[in-house]
């Protein structure tokens, strides 16, 4: 091999040096490429997430339609309504053989209720007797069976020692609480005043036994969707009488949000009605010279009324399960101004589901005749008396419904 031939040779086999130069065009072509490529699997994923809410919000009905509310600023938790641990005192009966013991009345030392799964059960000591059952078997308190079954709601004695009950699908019953025979005064489902009957609650008897007053807390929602009911803030709730001897229901006041628990003015001329959904009491004038009017009796109650009934000093137990904390968040104030997140909601979740997010929050507060607050019993979190529907006060004790918890809750006054 000559000379030139060897030059060639090596400088055909020279190494290149790499420098920056000659790589970043390979670099910057990759970055572009993926990108890209991240480009388009983030547009993609957020399709994926956006697109079925679109759907949701746009295509799917809601089951409820509702309407702006007003609702004042909740009241301080502070003086009257102080938060404590009064109701922790309370003592657990019958744990898990009773579900759902929303309403109590008492015969002498006899305690009467109805539960989840229709029946009307007498309790006395330790024992538990069913003396009635108002739907038709088989039952076992859920969702689907409540109709055909019955829920018995409200219940109180009558002057001749029978029992009266509301029950939320069948209607107003008198029951022999001796012989279980059951008479039915008038059905759920029957048209009273152009609208049927369709989530009976509450009712009070005269002491003549004359006059029945209850609650239809809606012709729209039956009880077991309950919180469809709050959240629609529905004007349907109407207060009627029954009078034993005509036979005849009459309405007596309408367009009531959620009307609830009912309990007797002591001169017999006026009912107190808890309003539900407006955290408020009203008193509804049922005869003499005020017939046919309303006025409200307490406003901005520090949570959501259920039942109403007498206290030993001649004023009112008021439950309620569910709190306005002040300070503190409350959902269904907040939402009262919002009713299109209301309906994305329940486009969203079951009430099932929604139940869990309620924070569980016992009080029961007792007012003066003249509605001034006397003091409160609370049970933050319902650590011992979750979910409390009624407190029915006798023989220095407070018996606390349910409309839920597998359990009645007996309270010492003398303790608290």
């Amino acid at each position: 091999m000559n000379e030139p031939e060897g030059l060639r040779f090596r400088r055909l086999n020279r190494p290149q040096i790499i420098t920056d130069e000659l790589q970043e065009p390979q670099y910057k072509g990759t970055s572009t490429y993926s990108g890209k490529v991240f480009r388009v699997t983030l547009v993609t994923l957020g399709g994926c997430l956006i697109l079925p809410l679109l759907v949701v919000f746009f295509l799917l009905e809601s089951p409820i339609h509702p309407e702006l509310l007003s609702l004042n600023e909740p009241p301080l938790m502070s003086g009257c309504y102080e938060p404590n641990f009064k109701l922790r005192e309370a003592q657990r009966l019958f744990e898990d053989q009773l579900v759902g013991p929303e309403s109590i009345a008492n015969f002498g030392d006899v305690i009467y209720t109805g539960t989840a799964d229709g029946k009307i059960v007498k309790i006395e000591g330790k024992s538990i007797t069913v003396i009635a059952r108002l739907g038709k078997p088989p039952c076992d308190g859920s969702r689907e069976q409540e109709p055909s079954c019955g829920r018995p709601l409200g219940i109180r004695v009558g002057p001749n020692g029978t029992l009266f009950v509301a029950d939320a699908y069948l209607g107003l019953f008198e029951v022999n609480p001796v012989t279980g025979e059951v008479t039915n005064l008038v059905s759920a489902g029957q048209m009273v005043g152009g609208r049927s009957l369709s989530f009976v609650n509450d009712l009070d008897v005269t002491q003549d036994g004359r006059k029945v007053y209850f609650t239809d807390s809606s012709s729209r929602w039956q009880r077991r969707d309950y919180l469809h009911l709050i959240m629609e803030a529905t004007a349907d709730g109407r207060v009627l009488e029954y009078d034993t001897e005509t036979k005849e229901v009459t309405v007596l006041m309408e367009n009531l949000r959620f009307a609830n628990g009912i309990q007797l003015f002591p001169d017999e001329e006026s009912v107190l009605v808890t309003e539900t959904t407006m955290a408020r009491i009203r008193r509804v004038h049922v005869s003499g010279l005020n017939k046919g009017g309303m006025d409200t009796f307490v406003d901005n109650l520090p949570g959501f009324p259920d039942n109403i009934r007498r206290s030993s000093s001649g004023g009112y137990w008021v439950a309620m399960s569910a709190v306005r904390p002040n300070p503190g968040f409350s959902m269904l104030d907040f939402l009262s101004q919002k009713p299109w997140i209301k309906k994305l909601i329940f486009k969203l979740f079951s009430q099932d589901m929604l139940m869990k997010f309620v924070p569980r929050y016992s009080l029961v507060i007792e007012l003066q005749e003249s509605g001034t607050c006397v003091r409160s019993f609370h049970d933050p979190h319902g650590m011992v008396a979750a979910y409390v529907s009624e407190a029915h006060e006798h023989d220095g004790h407070l018996y606390l419904g349910s409309f839920r918890s597998p359990y009645l809750c007996k309270l010492d006054l003398s303790k608290v």
